[in-house]
């Protein structure tokens, strides 16, 4: 009873702890984005602001010549959307054709492309950029959409969830008449829906937060996206001012807070691979 008693009293306190490590800086960023700039470099340290303000908020938002912030979090959106969008297809077909296809050295393929994803991608960066640069996209969003289409991850996640879905579900629908393209959009895709709801969710998130190659591919400032913009706007007031980046950082997480809130309980079915599967 004593023992019992113990589990259930640790597994929530470590929890709480967990929580507590992840909460504490985005709620003090929240907190701090309505403090003045004199209040934040205050070396005395106030969690709660002592005198509430939006001025930080006006002043990002008003300010649209060099940091023009709305653009980039458009710019953001509809670099994820799309992406999210086109990876959601071409991930879920190549999962078809890699588990209801019968072809020869299908398996071996798959394996060959997934030891590919295990070498760093930084060593593709220069080759990925001359190809962009070839094709004429540096400053466009295909140069930020069209890389991240073919993610090998997404592509093992939705390939072992589908190998959980009974075969039986396919000879039955072939009985009925139904061909490939027939079984995958009507008997296949909607079992799928928990892990390409996840796969969505990691892939605008990826989006929404990628640095690194969006710093390289785009430099016109009314084209970038929201992250390296970020970066671009603390540099942009010369001694850098902590609040204008502190708020737009906290703009900048609403839109994955607010996708995460919509599909969390996907998300957890996803952990099983044959969620999918009723009966």
């Amino acid at each position: 009873m004593k023992k019992g008693f113990l589990k259930r009293l640790i597994a929530p306190a470590i929890l709480g702890v967990i929580c507590l490590i992840w909460i504490l800086p985005i709620a003090y960023g929240v907190l701090s984005s309505f403090k003045s700039e004199v209040e934040i470099k205050d070396t005395r340290f106030h969690f709660i602001p002592e005198t509430w303000t939006l001025d930080n908020y006006k002043y990002i938002l008003e300010n649209s010549g060099n940091t023009p912030i709305i653009k980039w979090f458009m710019n953001s959106f509809l670099i994820a959307v799309i992406t999210s969008v086109g990876v959601a297809l071409i991930i879920s077909l190549a999962a078809y054709g890699y588990t209801r296809i019968k072809w020869e050295y299908r398996d071996q393929v798959f394996y060959i492309v997934l030891a590919l994803s295990f070498f760093p991608q930084i060593i593709n960066i220069i080759p990925l950029y001359k190809i962009v640069d070839t094709l004429g996209w540096v400053n466009k969003m295909p140069a930020a959409i069209v890389p991240a289409l073919a993610s090998v991850t997404n592509l093992f996640l939705v390939r072992q969830f589908m190998l959980g879905i009974p075969i039986e579900f396919d000879e039955a629908a072939r009985i009925d008449g139904a061909n490939d393209f027939m079984i995958y959009s009507r008997v296949i895709m909607p079992m799928l829906k928990p892990v390409m709801t996840v796969v969505i969710l990691f892939t605008f998130t990826g989006q929404w937060n990628d640095l690194l190659w969006p710093s390289i591919v785009f430099n016109d400032v009314q084209k970038m996206p929201l992250t390296p913009g970020l970066q671009l706007l603390m540099g942009a007031y010369g001694n850098f001012n902590t609040a204008p980046v502190i708020t737009a950082a906290m703009i900048s997480i609403v839109p994955t807070f607010i996708l995460y809130l919509f599909t969390q309980k996907y998300f957890l079915q996803s952990l099983s691979l044959s969620s999918g599967v009723k009966g």
